[in-house]
């Protein structure tokens, strides 16, 4: 990337080794500086992917049917590759807007940066060269229904990622010998019990938007569902039919799944240890303590043991910036006519938490459109649509320039 960026006369690059086998690229395109810098953030790690799983190779770039396949094509490879498209684009073109344009690309979000390599390094090391007044991230794009554009988001807020380790022991024994206190059984039916349990509808004035746009773009049941959530009130059958639909699910309270589990030691051998892990994506302003304690209670057997997988950073949500919303209106009106710009809450995290707690607002905007009921990131089979990727760049190269004072030919 760096020489990539090099070649095409952008000199301020720099290339940082943060730890091992770890780093972070940031490069400055200058303006005139009549207004303070914009951040344009991209992470360039991906999370694991066993190729028994896929259809394609996981991590071998093909291209079939219309789309890029590969694991980190969506998340968040595209917008980096755009990003960088970006800058190489603007320098040809010889660039003089108001902000100095700042690339971010950097590691570890996919675990939290756990280990301190990624944009907590850079704020940490070099916070003088990351200095924005608002980043742009992943985290919204466009809501696709039946291959029809819906909406267009901006992510102003996310949920806190937290994850949980459910364990029972016992003394085990020989498989010709069951006893009654198997962990495994013991494990499995706390599990059924938080299976069944829902948490709290939890609305804030992000979601209350989103719900209240989502209205007026949704018919029949739905939409009268989705007018009741933007009250903040909804009532027991809407809340029900639209916790079933996984999207709208995660935008009215804080879920928790389990991601994995290990038992046992040996065939013949009752199992003396079973584990799970458990991920929760906590509604902003929880309290990690009080989310474990509900887990305990619904488990309701204190031989699981609840312990936290490592402590998530939260951050208060991003100020909707004008300036922004503006201008993704009248594009998207160019790019996908008809739909609306909408604010929402990321079920996700992402590193613009870090971001802001630094006090640069973060917003999740990328112009990349998907079907909502085909979300493959982290999963099988991950892509983006070829013409969506090209869309995305097109979008995000103009909205780069209305966001900088160059002159554009995109509104409307």
């Amino acid at each position: 990337m760096a020489a990539r960026l090099k070649k095409a006369g952008i000199t301020d690059v720099q290339a940082f080794q943060s730890g091992p086998k770890r780093g972070n690229l940031v490069a400055r395109l200058k303006g005139n500086g009549k207004k303070k810098p914009m951040m344009l953030l991209a992470h360039l790690d991906v999370v694991e992917a066993k190729k028994e799983d896929w259809t394609t190779e996981p991590f071998k770039f093909v291209e079939k049917d219309g789309y890029y396949y590969g694991r980190g094509t969506g998340d968040d490879k595209a917008m980096a590759a755009t990003w960088v498209s970006t800058l190489i684009r603007l320098k040809k073109e010889g660039y003089k807007g108001d902000r100095d344009l700042i690339l971010v690309l950097e590691c570890d979000e996919e675990i939290s940066d756990k280990n301190g390599f990624g944009i907590t390094w850079l704020i940490a090391k070099h916070k003088d060269l990351i200095d924005a007044e608002f980043a742009i991230n992943e985290g919204g794009g466009v809501g696709m229904k039946d291959n029809k554009p819906l909406w267009h988001s901006i992510q102003t807020t996310e949920k806190a990622f937290q994850s949980f380790w459910l364990e029972v022991k016992n003394p085990g024994g020989h498989s010709s010998q069951p006893r009654t206190d198997n962990a495994i059984y013991q494990l499995a039916d706390g599990l059924a019990r938080l299976e069944k349990f829902s948490f709290p509808i939890e609305l804030n004035e992000t979601t209350m938007r989103y719900f209240e746009k989502m209205a007026a773009i949704e018919t029949g049941q739905n939409a009268a569902d989705m007018k009741a959530a933007s009250t903040g009130k909804p009532d027991a059958a809407a809340i029900t039919r639209l916790t079933a639909q996984p999207p709208y699910n995660a935008q009215l309270h804080t879920t928790c799944v389990p991601t994995r589990l290990e038992a046992g030691h040996a065939d013949n051998a009752l199992p003396q240890l079973a584990k799970a892990m458990v991920n929760c994506r906590a509604m902003p302003g929880t309290k990690i303590e009080d989310l474990q304690k509900t887990i305990e209670k619904v488990l309701a057997d204190p031989k699981i043991v609840v312990t936290q997988a490592g402590h998530d950073t939260t951050s208060p949500p991003s100020q909707m910036n004008p300036e922004l919303f503006e201008a993704a209106q009248k594009l998207t009106a160019k790019y996908w006519p008809n739909i609306p710009v909408v604010p929402t809450m990321s079920a996700g995290a992402t590193d613009g938490r870090f971001l802001r707690n630094i006090g640069i607002p973060t917003y999740g905007h990328s112009g990349l459109a998907g079907d909502i009921f085909d979300v493959r990131a982290h999963g099988k089979d991950e892509r983006v649509g070829v013409k969506a990727f090209f869309d995305e760049q097109e979008y995000l190269y103009e909205l780069v320039k209305m966001l900088t004072g160059v002159s554009t030919s995109a509104a409307p």
